[in-house]
């Protein structure tokens, strides 16, 4: 429906023609008409985001002021903007929409309807406003005629600040929160990633702060029993695939919160996952989900077709489809669930160090938790030629604007009181490190995560690891006994012993930045030995 100008005049914007809440086929069709995009032989909408295909990490800043001086953890990751920088921002991003056509959105975010928030997102592409259809909460026809929004966002990809310098900005794209406003702007990028993030980011803070809901970023999964597990991991590690399991139903895929009474609760309404090497065998929901009503972005064609050649990373390896979360047949619906009885925090590690399954204490979880570490390997980055040990604290360190032990310590008060059961999982390398070693089999990963969703690991002995201090089980059913302890799989016990204590150097290094922060409970969380003489001494 079209709508007079007169509707958004409160936020600036004059001699606009507003299309409100358009349906996914006229959004589609005016980005094909427009030029913007074009449909696969499926019927799939294809878009190309330009300059940017991914988030632009050092161009996101919040507005320092009295809502957030004292709140939010500033440093590289949460930069500062004034107010009046803001205020000089979103007054160029008005004047700019101003006498265009723009496409506005009303949703909401979180499923639980205690903590559910309704956002009014106005884009200047229709594609951008169809993302926000896939990925937020739509709501009823009637819902939409009682709307009031509580955060508006304004996403101008078309704008670029010409003196980023004069703004208290580092170049002309941007993607800035104002708490006190309640307002996200974004300009200079069409990544859409960045209106979501923008909003979850948002989310990270209230929730935690206002309403006593840990936020996370995590996938979660419910099964027959009712009982609920969550799963951590940075991109890479496994997370949309090991959450997607025919036995359970799927909550989400990206982002949760935690109640105070235990419910997980889903904050979006769709999907947002890699396509890159997507095949129907791997990945056979995401496969499955691509069709009329989700989105393409970057991705090739096979040469003279309209069929995607998933293989293609000539634009971008962070190819991405987005689509509602409905397009997914074994889905809890309302997006929430109770009971959370495990949580699995997934690793990539290429040293081949950690074990491929560990149970932790709640000091352990919560230092894991801060140090979010996984490890890049050869070939994901330009100039990386071995694995590199990678951290992000609370496994989503670009979105978290408060300490990470803020939210490591509500997770442990949480675990503890829930009697939740944590385990790290490795679903990198066994038997040396990558080059060496080979990657643990997924159906043993599998296997493991069953077992500790079963109870079965409740059953067996455990014993410690020497230099990590971590929980193995001695046995699991259905995975090869000698796997289960990293150190048996190396053909050279001293090799592996060097490249453990290496690896636990890098997490004491990481941590440091921490510390100061941190509990005696969580700083005694992490590794045993941090130097080749104690290590020596141990042995």
């Amino acid at each position: 429906m079209v709508e007079t100008m007169e509707n958004l005049e409160k936020y600036g914007l004059k001699n606009v023609e507003a299309h409100w809440n358009l349906d996914a086929e006229t959004l589609q069709q005016l980005t094909v008409e427009k030029g913007m995009g074009v449909e696969t032989e499926n019927g799939t909408l294809a878009v190309n985001t330009g300059k940017f295909t991914g988030r632009s990490p050092k161009d996101r800043f919040l507005v320092k002021d009295e809502y957030t001086k004292d709140k939010v953890w500033w440093g590289r990751i949460n930069k500062p903007i004034s107010p009046a920088n803001f205020d000089k921002l979103e007054n160029e991003i008005v004047n700019y929409l101003s006498g265009k056509e723009v496409f506005v959105r009303d949703a909401a975010v979180c499923a639980d309807p205690r903590f559910q928030m309704n956002v009014r997102v106005i884009t200047e592409y229709p594609w951008s406003n169809y993302f926000i259809k896939n990925m937020f909460l739509r709501l009823s026809e009637e819902e939409l005629e009682n709307f009031e929004e509580e955060w508006l966002v304004l996403c101008a990809p078309g704008y670029e600040a010409q003196n980023p310098g004069e703004f208290g900005i580092i170049a002309g794209n941007f993607s800035i929160l104002n708490f006190t406003k309640k307002i996200a702007l974004v300009g200079g990028s069409a990544y859409t990633g960045e209106m979501k993030k923008g909003i979850f980011s948002a989310l990270n803070l209230i929730l935690p702060t206002e309403k006593n809901v840990l936020p996370m970023h995590c996938s979660a999964n419910v099964g027959e029993e009712g009982d609920t597990a969550i799963f951590f991991g940075l991109s890479g590690t496994g997370k949309t695939t090991l959450s997607a399991d025919p036995a359970r139903k799927l909550i989400g895929d990206d982002e949760h919160g935690w109640t105070a009474d235990n419910i997980i609760f889903n904050f979006e309404g769709g999907c947002y996952a890699k396509v890159i090497d997507l095949t129907e065998e791997k990945e056979p929901d995401i496969y499955r989900a691509i069709k009329r009503g989700a989105l393409l972005e970057n991705i090739v064609f096979k040469e003279g077709t309209k069929e995607v050649d998933f293989f293609d990373s000539s634009i971008t390896q962070n190819t991405r489809v987005s689509y509602p979360i409905d397009h997914i047949d074994n889905i809890k619906t309302p997006s929430f669930a109770e009971n959370p009885k495990n949580i699995f925090f997934l690793t990539c590690d290429a040293f081949g160090v950690l074990p491929p399954i560990s149970k932790l204490t709640p000091g352990q979880a919560a230092y894991h938790f801060i140090s979010g570490y996984t490890a890049k390997v050869a070939g994901t980055e330009a100039g990386i030629n071995e694995p590199v040990p990678s951290f992000s604290a609370c496994f989503g360190e670009p979105f978290m604007p408060l300490h990470p032990t803020v939210y490591a310590e509500m997770l442990s008060k949480k675990m503890t009181e829930a009697g939740v059961n944590v385990w790290l999982i490795n679903t990198g390398w066994s038997g040396g490190p990558y080059g060496v070693g080979s990657r643990i089999k997924l159906k043993y990963t599998r296997a493991m995560i069953s077992a500790a969703l079963e109870g079965e690991l409740d059953k067996v002995e455990y014993h410690v690891h020497p230099i990590f201090g971590l929980s193995m089980p001695k046995y699991c059913p259905s995975v090869p006994t000698e796997i289960l302890d990293p150190m048996n799989t190396w053909l050279q016990k001293g090799a592996y012993i060097s490249k453990a204590i290496q690896l636990a150097h890098s997490f004491h290094i990481n941590f440091d930045k921490f510390a100061s922060e941190a509990t005696e409970e969580i700083i005694n969380g992490g590794p045993l030995i941090d130097s080749h003489h104690e290590m020596e001494a141990h042995f």
